[in-house]
């Protein structure tokens, strides 16, 4: 099934259950008087936000009232509110500090500043990877496969759906509350469903299976017909890469000029609160005050109702790309190629250059817009809108340079080409990219290539 109508029936979902709440508390408050927030990683790119806002309009949800909110970004509103040790670290002016968001897929990983008015100025472009919590769970049910076999395991999420869901369930509990200071080993209940399924496709007993793992001697053992009890190194193992690689980055983070003065990293997100992960951080990355909040799983759920109320608390934002859009630059020995030029109404002109609107690291305002103002050509003006992460591109066809979109806009007939006035306006800083076209009251907006 197709990745877009399951984001439909979820929102749709979430939204009716709300209302359903609304109604049966009897607040007194229409729809039409709700704001939606939904949270997004702040690494996702221009199209994944398009994806999700458009998934949410076909889930009913008025677009008017529809904020994406940045994950990293709630959790920092969040800490605003909490105890004086945390509010301390992120409300005192000029405070730099470092948020990580550890969820089930990613680790979304934002640099603030606290500005004199109180707003929030990030300081580097998000950045972040895919070493959450789900990857453990990766390990944990290949462990499974490997003892009871593809098959059994397989059958299990078909015919005995309920036991499977149980089975991830309990590892995800064990998973959070792992401290291997405290915990020599972990102790999980296995289905009898499972057990009876390996049973019908493997002679073999459970034991055996056990003893034909890569493991040392009593790493795992059964414990009754539906426990297992898994040695702790075992569990840190299934740890190990993620957690390597977000340290990783988290280190190769500070040690840029621009972040020597953050001090601070606050951990939230479902997998930020395992103690193991706590540990390492706090083990690994030195010269660092590490903030786990209460609950920090909700952070961001609870983040993203205040900047429904007050977006403004973010003032500015970095740009993880260098935007621009394909024009006709006229010949310059100087800097262009011979074999670049075509002849275009009787001048040497150069096709696919790369006009940039604003660079790859570059702070802008929240409110900032760029516009460029132009002379149509044709009846139909077309101008296809290119990204790259390249500071100073030349050619929207240089290597790493992506088409983001195209906007489209048909021109007035009663008045001569030439007498008409085109404005390309980019809005920048926001949470969604936007770039509409103007002439003469006439407005068009992107069309993001993978809506095409």
């Amino acid at each position: 099934m197709e990745a877009f109508p399951l984001f439909v029936m979820s929102i749709k979902y979430l939204k009716e259950h709300l209302l359903k709440a609304v109604v049966n508390q009897n607040v007194g408050i229409n729809e039409a008087d709700i704001v939606y927030v939904l949270t997004i990683p702040a690494i996702w790119d221009d199209n994944a936000k398009r994806f999700m806002r458009d998934a949410a309009v076909a889930a009913g949800i008025d677009t008017s009232r529809l904020k994406l909110a940045l994950e990293p970004e709630c959790a920092s509103i969040w800490c605003e509110t909490l105890n004086t040790g945390t509010k301390d670290a992120v409300m005192v002016q000029g405070a730099q500090y470092m948020v990580v968001d550890l969820g089930g897929g990613t680790a979304d990983i934002s640099a603030h500043e606290r500005k004199p008015d109180g707003s929030l100025k990030e300081i580097h472009k998000a950045s972040g990877g895919p070493w959450g919590g789900i990857y453990v769970d990766e390990n944990y049910m290949n462990m499974l496969k490997e003892l009871f076999g593809d098959k059994a395991f397989t059958d299990l999420r078909k015919t005995e759906m309920s036991d499977y869901f149980d089975i991830s369930r309990e590892f995800e509990h064990k998973k959070r509350s792992f401290d291997p200071d405290k915990i020599k080993q972990i102790t999980v209940r296995m289905s009898a469903s499972l057990r009876d399924l390996a049973e019908k496709y493997s002679s073999k007993s459970l034991e055996e299976r056990i003893g034909s793992l890569q493991v040392r001697e009593n790493a795992i053992t059964t414990r009754g017909k539906d426990k297992l009890r898994i040695d702790s190194t075992i569990v840190q193992s299934w740890f190990k890469k993620p957690i390597d690689l977000l340290i990783q980055h988290i280190k190769s983070l500070l040690a840029e000029p621009k972040m020597k003065s953050i001090q601070t990293v606050i951990l939230v997100g479902g997998f930020g609160e395992s103690p193991y992960v706590q540990e390492r951080m706090r083990n690994e990355i030195l010269g660092i005050k590490l903030i786990v909040p209460a609950c920090a799983g909700l952070a961001v759920l609870k983040g993203a109702v205040r900047f429904g109320h007050n977006p403004a608390i973010v003032s500015s934002r970095i740009m993880k790309y260098t935007y621009g859009t394909a024009v006709f630059d006229y010949f310059d020995e100087k800097k262009h190629p011979k074999e670049k030029r075509v002849r275009l109404n009787g001048k040497w002109r150069v096709p696919n250059c790369f006009s940039v609107y604003v660079r790859v690291n570059e702070e802008v305002r929240v409110d900032q817009q760029v516009t460029r103002k132009s002379i149509p050509t044709s009846e139909i003006s077309h101008t296809p809108v290119y990204r790259t992460t390249q500071e100073n591109p030349e050619y929207t066809t240089d290597p790493g340079c992506e088409l983001l979109g195209t906007i489209e806009l048909e021109n007035r007939k009663d008045i001569p080409l030439e007498q008409q006035s085109i404005e390309n306006t980019f809005m920048f800083g926001d949470t969604e990219l936007l770039f509409k076209k103007t002439n003469n009251g006439r407005e068009s907006y992107m069309t993001f290539q993978c809506f095409k």
